[in-house]
């Protein structure tokens, strides 16, 4: 037990200087002492908005190295320009058990997952808060908890599956099988669902989740487990909440409900978003400062027939709005393409950040819903679904599939020039899709992959487990392919 408080005592101070920006609440004082944490609102509910900080803040960026980025670079979306060992290894498919950004990809989740256990089991012995705060944090530890098992065992398969904080037990656990986790990941959403509010919590701002971003990701996750007539259900609810959230599509540029301002700080589309505290030289986002260069952008969209840049449309708006574009002075001259839908580098010194890191946007409602029903045989409502999504990027209508198969095509295309650059999509939709081929041992990974990559593996579907598990964890063991 003191280990847990003395982490949360650590916790709330490191993150007293910018918990005002999340919640209107007073700083936690120096004085605080560890038994008090969960004693005031005040206190308690910096534990859980210091998580939001740190996951994205300068040393853990889970918002884009350690899955926007890493994530694109696995799949087919961009490259990183210059020779970069750690990146090289996504790109090639070919990531080592020692790669830094693997090993951060399994410690900061974990990391997260821990405190979000320490708040829920903090909150639930308190008797001193009010019961409206004990109800919205432990909602939000659940979502938490639930959001980072998620992406754990995306990256990484069947992983152990952390439900409190006892350190001794959980520092040798075994790995938990996959439909385990993801029955926790449901169960906690679940509740998540019933114990948060539509309105946004602390000053407004999306930036802490609430009853829709715990619909929006459990919807998710019942379409990835196959439950496609609940991912059908949860995104109708999602997408019932128009009075909160709508697709911006104005023609006007200079009207904030403009497409191209979709990644605004608190956009109609925003249904939860991250907030850089430090925004130190200006930043506003690490993917906007990142992705953007002052010459020739160190991130581009795959060329060639297979590439990115070549998967939309003539006339996608998506395509306008959500790509830049960098020629090179000297002959001849050479374009490349990146990701855009950031559109500050850095800004104003001492100006409010503008934007905010998306990450869970109402667009996606529409795109699960779509899958699920079409996986459930329902081609026309489906096609409707995505045809919401083309009218936003000025296309024409897509009309009925002849089949399940060729509605499946149209699902795909759609999701991977809408997501694209987002929280790893494209790579998390090839690794579950069935191969085309017939095989059930195969993804439509193999199938995409081995086509634009002459170091694709099955195996690589999976990331290894890094060093540090592997050494410590006398029960890990590793994933195929890694040995």
């Amino acid at each position: 037990m003191k280990i847990i408080y003395y982490i949360l005592f650590i916790a709330v101070l490191s993150s007293a200087s910018s918990c005002k920006k999340y919640v209107d609440i007073e700083d936690p004082k120096d004085q605080l002492v560890t038994g008090s944490v969960f004693t005031t609102d005040a206190t308690a509910t910096s534990a859980m908005v210091g998580i939001y900080s740190d996951m994205n803040a300068f040393n853990y960026q889970f918002a884009n190295v350690l899955t926007s980025f890493t994530n694109a670079m696995a799949a087919d979306e961009f490259i990183y320009s210059s020779a970069l060992a750690n990146f090289d290894e996504f790109k090639n498919n070919a990531v080592t058990p020692g790669n830094t950004y693997v090993g951060l990809m399994w410690s900061s989740p974990y990391n997260f997952i821990y405190r979000a256990n320490a708040v829920i089991e903090g909150v639930n012995a308190s008797t001193t808060l009010s019961p409206a705060v004990k109800t919205q944090l432990l909602g939000e530890a659940k979502f938490i908890r639930a959001f980072c098992h998620f992406y754990l065992v995306n990256f990484f398969g069947d992983v152990p599956l952390i439900l409190n904080t006892d350190v001794l037990n959980n520092t040798s656990k075994a790995r938990t099988l996959k439909t385990e986790v993801y029955a926790a990941i449901i169960q906690d959403l679940k509740e998540a669902k019933e114990l948060l509010i539509l309105a946004y919590p602390g000053n407004g701002e999306r930036i802490r989740p609430n009853k829709t971003a715990a619909t929006l990701l459990l919807s998710r996750v019942y379409l990835y487990v196959g439950n496609n007539a609940s991912a059908e259900t949860e995104a109708s609810e999602v997408i019932a909440t128009t009075s909160q959230y709508s697709l911006l599509k104005n023609a006007d540029p200079n009207n904030v409900a403009h497409m191209s301002k979709s990644f605004l700080k608190n956009s109609n589309e925003a249904v939860w978003q991250l907030q850089v505290v430090n925004t130190l030289g200006g930043r506003n986002t690490w993917e906007g400062n990142t992705l953007i260069s002052t010459g020739a952008p160190f991130y581009r969209l795959t060329k060639g027939a297979l590439g990115l840049e070549n998967a939309f449309e003539a006339g996608d708006k998506r395509f306008t709005n959500w790509v830049g574009e960098y020629s090179t002075a000297a002959a001849p001259t050479v374009v490349h393409r990146y990701p855009f839908k950031y559109k500050v580098r850095v800004g104003a010194a001492g100006a409010a950040a503008t934007e905010y890191s998306m990450v869970l946007r109402f667009a996606e409602a529409y795109l699960i819903r779509a899958e699920a029903r079409v996986q459930l045989n329902k081609l026309s409502e489906g096609k409707d679904d995505l045809n919401v999504i083309r009218d936003r990027a000025g296309l024409a209508p897509l009309t009925t599939a002849s089949s399940q198969g060729a509605a499946m095509a149209q699902v795909e295309q759609e999701r991977r020039v809408e997501l694209f650059s987002e929280w790893g999509h494209r790579w998390l939709d090839l690794k579950r899709w069935k191969s085309l081929s017939g095989d059930a041992s195969k993804t439509r990974a193999d199938d995409v992959l081995s086509q634009s990559k002459t170091t694709w593996k099955s195996t690589a579907i999976l990331f290894p487990i890094p060093n540090e598990p592997m050494r410590t964890n006398p029960n890990m063991v590793q994933n195929p392919g890694y040995n």
